[in-house]
């Protein structure tokens, strides 16, 4: 993507906010991230709220329901399955109240769905294996998403009137390719799925999901060593992570974001924390994991205006009510900085 279609200066929120109230969330959002405000996701209101809920609901002809261990395909749509898509509806009702009542249209909106191969990893098979151990079932699971998704988008559309952008979800790719996800015994572990394979199955949901849009799509994982290239190769036109643990970051993770960031892949960066600080954070504190990244990546300062978007490190559930409106306040006046620097910097 040789330029996004956003404008320079541009944040945006990773998902989630505190609380249980849509509209509240809905208001806050539009009023703080104007150029590309996010759906809000409140995990706090319990099950079908939280990431593997809200898509799970999405599925089409693949209902899933509660068990202790988590979520499992079911035969047919139950409770569970029911109350997923009202909280999603009460979320569309919502946004859409909270932009007739702003008496402006954004020019887009973000939306976030767990990706392929978090929502295989973190839903069961019917016996209480990962839907990940099945080939066949993954096929049918990512085949079931993008339909799914590009219904979600027109209905997010239609109440908003705003192309929609979305951001895929992957936290859980890195345990994934390791082979590092528990077996339902919990004495093993799954078998690591090939780079290749979880590369080809992401590149088909980008596509899918690009083809829904007509809009970049973006991918989110906010693990300490996130696989950037694997991204890059998938064709996302946006990468999201936690810039503050790039100090830690082995040296290949700087190539392969050097090499991203070259190629016009936008970075999302992840500056402010998502749970209340011990103390008061400025705006030159929070912006220096990325000054020190374009620094030693070599790159101009001024690509951060036009090819990065600050966002939180990752979600604000853990937040306080005053705390997550902090944030997304202080990525605004971030991404103005990051278009007209402050002296200082």
């Amino acid at each position: 993507m040789s330029e996004a279609p956003w404008p320079p200066g541009t944040a945006t929120g990773i998902g989630s906010l505190p609380g249980t109230d849509p509209l509240e969330a809905a208001r806050i959002v539009l009023g703080e991230l104007p150029d590309l405000p996010h759906l809000p996701e409140l995990p706090a209101r319990g099950v079908g709220a939280d990431l593997i809920g809200r898509t799970a609901a999405l599925l089409v002809d693949l209902p899933v329901e509660v068990v202790p261990s988590g979520y499992r395909v079911a035969a047919r749509p139950g409770h569970d399955h029911r109350r997923a898509l009202d909280l999603m509806e009460r979320d569309l009702d919502a946004l859409e109240e909270a932009v007739e009542r702003g008496g402006t249209r954004p020019a887009r909106v973000k939306i976030q769905l767990a990706g392929p191969w978090t929502l295989t990893a973190g839903v069961e098979l019917p016996r209480g294996h990962r839907v990940l151990t099945d080939a066949g079932a993954v096929r049918e699971f990512a085949e079931s998403l993008a339909e799914g998704v590009a219904a979600h988008v027109a209905a997010v559309t239609r109440r908003t009137g705003a192309p929609v952008v979305v951001q895929l979800d992957e936290p859980t790719l890195p345990a994934v390719l390791a082979g590092s996800l528990p077996t339902p015994s919990g004495y093993g572990t799954v078998p690591a799925v090939p780079e290749p394979e979880a590369r080809t199955l992401l590149s088909r949901t980008v596509d899918a999901v690009r083809d829904a849009t007509g809009q970049p799509v973006l991918v989110h994982c906010c693990a300490p060593r996130p696989p950037v290239a694997l991204f890059r190769a998938a064709g996302v036109d946006g990468i999201a992570f936690d810039a503050t643990l790039l100090d830690q970051a082995p040296t290949a993770l700087w190539d392969e974001l050097g090499e991203a960031w070259d190629a016009g892949v936008v970075l999302l960066l992840g500056l402010v924390p998502g749970t209340d600080p011990a103390s008061p954070l400025a705006l030159r504190a929070a912006a220096e994991p990325a000054l020190r990244m374009t620094d030693r990546l070599g790159f101009n300062r001024r690509l951060l205006g036009e090819r990065a978007v600050p966002t939180p490190r990752c979600g604000l559930a853990g937040a306080t009510p005053a705390w997550a409106r902090r944030a997304l306040s202080l990525v605004r006046d971030l991404g103005r900085a990051f278009v007209e620097p402050p002296e200082d910097w």
